[in-house]
């Protein structure tokens, strides 16, 4: 049969000859007549037999169509081996019909397989009989009429069946399902078969052409465009072409490189083609050294920083234990993720890798937990992986695997305090009750292993100085909490624990003296601070003996307290009479109470249980100090809790964490008196006792009697205890708080009260004066005479001056002592030429003073005019004992305290003696050649606090010799006409070495607020705050703007109502709030309570109540345990007062006066 039609007969007639042979392809030798005829009466047959009613069996209708087909037409032969070949293949499909997949049910595979049996029992009757039954005909049923589709497929194998029911969905959708259409991809908007010049297809749907997509331009401030400044730029040369006379004919290219000039050839007659296009018509490609060159800055930072890449990979294969290699290649990737180009693939990755901080934190994970699998043991790893975790993790998961952390490695007291830090710094977790038993638990567990008593784990290097630290940290946080009764019972408990402890129980581990002290502190007997106190050693003496003596009461606990009523004014609004109940009682009960045994007094008669300590709040927080200089500093830490300006510096683990008010802003006498200005050593930690509004003066006022009687009675009872130059601290140090009282007099102008403190601080000064150790002690001579002086008694502050000095017999400038009090006295006359009745005379009484100082024969008051060769003597005594002195530190053996303290003593007084002989200048080469010897022992990234609180070294020297510096040419700057710059540059030069010392930045901000241009000041903060560790140039920073802020108020108000807008003041706005929050990003800086009272101080002023809120929240979430916050929040959101209360009973903060006792105060 042919492949079509109407060539049917070419076969037949081209089979004889070949010259039709091209036509072959249209004839099919596989298809025949037959076979479609057959085909035909197989389907057709069936049909009939079923219409006619009578019924079908298999053999019937095999019989029947074999007999049809074989009287209609007689098939070929071949067609009929082919047949039997089919249904040959059909016995064989039937046969492997039980291998079913697994996916079917074992019905359906019995069903099929009885079927197949079926089918093979008909078949093998099919072979014994060709001729069907006549039986089986009148057996059959006449009514079936149904037809098996499988009876139907056993007889014609292309049977199928045609399904007339309709498809519902074909209208109840509007396109056929998507499953039912074929897929496929359209290559091009062509199709074969057609003349593209002529005749087009317009395809449905969507183009295949990309989208293009219409970006909108971006501006030069977005982040994308800000951050390719900080790219390397491209360089970009010219080559300067030397004038010609002749006309040129064409324009010439310039080259950035050295090419050589094109040749004239075939293909470039006339020379103007580069090389690359000359190379283009000749065929070839660029050079493979070209081809490889890195087209684009992009290009050459990403080989730089996979270089740096591979270099960090072979660095930690080498040294896999290196701690410091890991935490360097985990910094490294910031700048990998800020770097263009090295991970992205396609384009527009590269942005969103770079805001995505989550790939960032996952990469630093990655690698950190690499790190700690090749150092299971490093401490600083897995810290680093909990702070990194911090952000991922829920903080009960946190604390789990701190807790993890802290088991392991019990005796590691940095990673205790990072712990409490974390437990401190959780809002939903936190609780006074519970960081407090935490903190004793973190001391008992240290005390432990420092004793020996934990096997496992030894005691590491440093273990009671930060022992001590955490003992300091946990006062500091029950006084900010509002327990200070418990704080303070702490320092009483420490005291008595380490200085009047029995000798019987020394050598027993602490937890045993722990226990013994226990009986002493339940007894009721007076302890450290009050009246009758004698310590835990007599008690026990006493308990040994046979029982305690009972004191008599003193008469004079009758006399009546001072009136200090709670409420004053009932019709002020609520929640200002509870702010200041509140803070009255505050500063009233901060002593814990104990029932007194001379007055009766049991338990009960306490008012208020909660000023009860009992020994199961302190007993775990009790160490042992064994270090003498561990020891005095408690003293020190002490006295400074209390308001005492003792010198003590807290350490710089928990620095931060107890500054909470802005008396670090407070100048004093720092304008008044540029040279003998009193500045606290440490400053912006409140006192205990005191929680005043932020801006309010705090511990210079002193407290109330019971308070003044309790230091008086900590002085007495510690002051035999020391001896030496720890004696003389701490008689210096009570006489300056006594003094400081009388400055707070002073400022106040309260003459009533000045006369009667100045009269006690002089009663005082005389006692200690008396005692036979203090007859020669300079420091409290020195103290005196400035109280005389401050008092306005400047004939008896000479006289004191002049008798401290005829006490020495030779004097010589390797007196430390002796050169400050010299120093200070001529200071002191200086600081008298600011008055006019004094001019003159002044500075020749400070020369007078200063060159006898250097002098071997006895003093002798000022009687005239100091002669020309005696000031030439005294310039060269000078000269020597300074370069001595800066041989002696200078040397590579260690120098001594004293070496340093007289280098300080002598460049001083060196200075202020060539300041008043010779002139400012001289004064400025001194400084200068103490800078150059000691600049290059002074790291230029110490901030200060770990010289601050250790013994002077060269950078505590230089800081001091940098104070007297800048006192000097503020004082010259007010007495003569003198430019501002030096002193600018040396405030900048000595803020950069010392960016943590207070004084210097006072003296920057005061002097950079005159100035109208702020542009000078900000670009130095800026470079301060990004290379400083300490906190003080952010507050600093701060301070800075807001001091100009209330410039720029002045200006715009008129008598505090109308405002005129001619500056605009929103720039300052928001350069405040971004410096704010910059700080708060630091993390010594989110847990500072003072820098988050500024916060919300600054926010609540420009009015935003519903920002400041967010803000105190906020607050909470980093330091809950800060009262003062919460007080702040009460004054600012006076409606919201329920509701801080509430949260401070729900974290234990101490609420001293409820609401509920309030209103019965109200009501009486």
């Amino acid at each position: 049969m042919a492949l079509f039609p109407a060539f049917a007969g070419v076969r037949e007639a081209a089979e004889g000859g070949s010259a039709r042979k091209e036509l072959d392809w249209l004839s099919n030798p596989s298809f025949c007549v037959e076979s479609l005829t057959s085909l035909t009466h197989q389907t057709e047959k069936p049909a009939a037999v079923v219409g006619s009613g009578v019924p079908l069996t298999r053999d019937s209708l095999k019989s029947e169509s074999t007999d049809e087909r074989g009287s209609d037409q007689k098939p070929t032969q071949a067609s009929r081996k082919k047949r039997k070949e089919r249904r040959k293949k059909r016995k064989h499909g039937h046969g492997e019909k039980p291998k079913r997949k697994h996916g079917r049910s074992g019905s359906s595979g019995s069903a099929s397989g009885s079927d197949s049996e079926q089918d093979g029992s008909s078949r093998g009757s099919r072979r014994g009989s060709g001729k069907p039954s006549p039986g089986s005909d009148a057996a059959a049923d006449p009514g079936l009429r149904l037809v098996w589709l499988e009876d139907v497929q056993a007889l014609t194998g292309e049977t199928f069946r045609t399904d007339k029911k309709p498809d519902p969905a074909n209208w109840e959708y509007k396109s056929l399902y998507r499953g039912d259409i074929a897929r496929y991809k359209r290559k091009g908007d062509s199709c074969l078969g057609i003349n593209p010049k002529k005749q087009c297809i317009s395809w449905e749907g969507a183009s295949t052409e990309k989208k293009r997509s219409h970006k909108q331009v971006e501006r030069y401030f977005t982040k994308k465009n800000v951050g390719l400044m900080n790219l390397d730029g491209v360089a970009i040369t010219s080559k300067t072409l030397p004038p010609s006379t002749e006309p040129d004919l064409f324009i010439p290219v310039k080259d950035a490189g050295d090419v050589a000039p094109p040749v004239a050839s075939w293909l470039n007659p006339l020379g103007i083609y580069d090389q690359s296009t000359t190379q283009w018509l000749h065929g070839q490609g660029p050079s493979e050294p070209e081809s490889k060159q890195p087209d684009s800055q992009a290009d050459r930072e990403s080989s730089a920083l996979k270089a740096k890449v591979e270099e960090f990979n072979r660095k930690i294969r080498e040294n896999p234990r290196d701690i410091q290699l890991w935490m360097a290649f985990v910094a490294f990737q910031d700048e990998v993720i800020r770097s263009p180009g090295l991970y992205a693939i396609e384009e527009g990755e590269q942005e969103k890798r770079r805001k995505s901080l989550k790939l960032l934190l996952e990469k630093k994970l990655a690698v950190l937990e690499r790190a700690i699998e090749s150092n299971p043991s490093s401490v600083e790893l897995k810290l680093a992986k909990l702070q990194l975790c911090a952000e991922f993790w829920e903080p009960p998961a946190l604390v789990k695997e701190w807790q993890k952390l802290i088991f392991l490695h019990p005796n590691n007291a940095a990673l205790w305090q990072k712990y409490l830090l974390f437990c401190q710094s959780q809002f939903s977790t936190f609780s006074v009750s519970k960081i407090h038993s935490l903190y004793g638990k973190c001391l008992s567990t240290l005390s432990a292993v420092k004793d020996g008593s934990v096997l496992s784990h030894p005691a590491l290097p440093g273990t009671e100085e930060a022992m001590f630290a955490l003992f300091v940290q946990q006062c500091h946080f029950l006084r900010q909490a509002g327990h200070s009764e418990k704080a303070t019972s702490l320092f009483q408990a420490m005291i008595d624990f380490t200085f009047f402890k029995p000798d019987s129980v020394r050598d027993v581990p602490t937890k045993v003296q722990v226990e013994f002290f226990e009986p002493f502190w339940d007894s009721g007997e007076p302890r450290a601070g009050e009246k009758g106190a004698r310590g835990w050693r007599a008690w026990m003496h006493q308990q040994e003996r046979g029982g305690w003596v009972v004191i008599s009461p003193d008469e004079d606990d009758d006399e009546p307290e001072e009136d200090d009523q709670e409420i004053r004014d009932k019709t002020l609004p609520r929640w200002q009479i509870w702010l200041a109940a509140e803070r009255t009682r505050e500063q009233r009960h901060w002593q814990p109470w104990h029932p007194d045994k001379t007055k009766k007094q049991t338990e009960e008669d306490c008012e208020d249980p909660e000023r009860q300590v009992l020994f199961d709040d302190i007993g775990q927080s009790l160490i042992r100090l064994c270090s003498p200089d561990l020891q005095f500093r408690l003293i020190e830490a002490f006295l400074q809790f209390l308001g005492v300006p003792s010198g003590f510096v807290p350490p710089a683990s928990c620095l931060y964490l107890a500054m909470d008010e802005n008396s670090i802003f407070d100048h004093g006498l720092h304008d008044a008196k540029p040279l003998t200005f009193l500045s606290s050593p440490f400053s912006g930690v409140s006192c205990v006792g005191h929680m005043d509004p932020l801006g309010g003066r705090r511990w210079t006022r002193g407290h109330s009697r019971d308070g003044e009687d309790f230091i008086r009675n900590i002085f007495h009872l510690v002051l035999p205890l020391f001896s030496g130059k720890e004696k003389s601290e701490l008689c210096s140090s009570w006489l300056q708080y006594e003094t400081a009282k009388v400055i707070w007099c002073l400022h106040t102008k309260n003459k009533k009260r000045l006369k009667s403190q100045g009269r006690n601080c002089k009663k005082l000064a005389k006692n200690l004066l008396k005692e036979p150790e203090n007859r020669n002690n300079f420091c409290l001579w020195k103290q005196y005479a400035h109280l005389e002086w401050l008092l306005g008694n400047t004939e008896d502050a000479r006289k004191v001056f002049d008798t401290a000095l005829s006490l020495v017999g030779s004097r010589e400038l390797r007196n430390h002592e002796l050169c400050e009090l010299s120093l200070l006295y001529a200071q002191l006359e200086v600081e008298a030429e600011l008055s006019a009745e004094s001019r003159g005379s002044a500075a020749a009484r400070a020369v007078h003073v200063l060159t006898r100082l250097t002098e071997s024969s006895p003093y002798s008051p000022y009687g005239g005019q100091v002669l020309a060769v005696h000031i030439l003597k005294a310039r060269k005594a000078y000269a020597h004992a300074l370069e001595d002195s800066l041989g002696e530190v200078c040397a590579s053996t260690p120098a001594a305290a004293a070496s340093f303290a007289c280098l300080v003593s002598v460049a001083r007084c060196f200075m202020l003696f060539q300041y008043l002989t010779v002139g400012i200048e001289a004064a400025v080469r001194i400084y200068e050649q103490v800078l150059v010897k000691l600049k290059g022992s002074v790291f230029p990234e110490g901030s200060g606090l770990e010289d601050r609180a250790g013994l002077p070294g060269p950078s505590r020297v230089l800081e001091a010799v940098t104070l007297m510096h800048t006192g000097l040419l503020r004082f010259h700057m007010r007495v003569s006409v003198y430019p501002l710059a030096p002193l600018r540059e040396a405030l900048v030069e000595a803020l950069t070495l010392y960016p943590g010392n207070e004084v210097l930045w006072r003296s920057f901000v005061q002097i950079q607020n005159k100035s109208h241009s702020a542009s000078k000041t900000r670009r130095f903060f800026a470079a301060i705050t990004r290379s400083a560790k300490p906190l003080e140039p952010w507050l600093f920073a701060i301070e800075a703007e807001q001091m100009r802020r209330k410039l720029v108020e002045t200006v715009h108000r008129v008598d505090g109502r109308e405002v005129h807008a001619t500056i605009p003041e929103t720039g300052l706005t928001h350069r405040l709030t971004a410096l704010f929050e910059n700080a708060l990003r630091r993390d010594d800086g989110s847990q500072c309570p003072l820098l988050w009272r500024m916060y919300l101080s600054f926010l609540v002023s420009l009015g935003n109540k519903d920002r400041s809120k967010g803000v105190f929240y906020k607050a909470l979430q980093k330091c809950p345990w800060a009262k003062a916050l919460y007080l702040d929040a009460v004054e600012y959101f006076p409606d919201a007062l329920q509701e801080v209360l509430d949260l401070m009973t729900e974290k234990e903060l101490r609420v001293r006066l409820p609401l509920e006792e309030l209103e019965l105060l109200l009501e009486g």
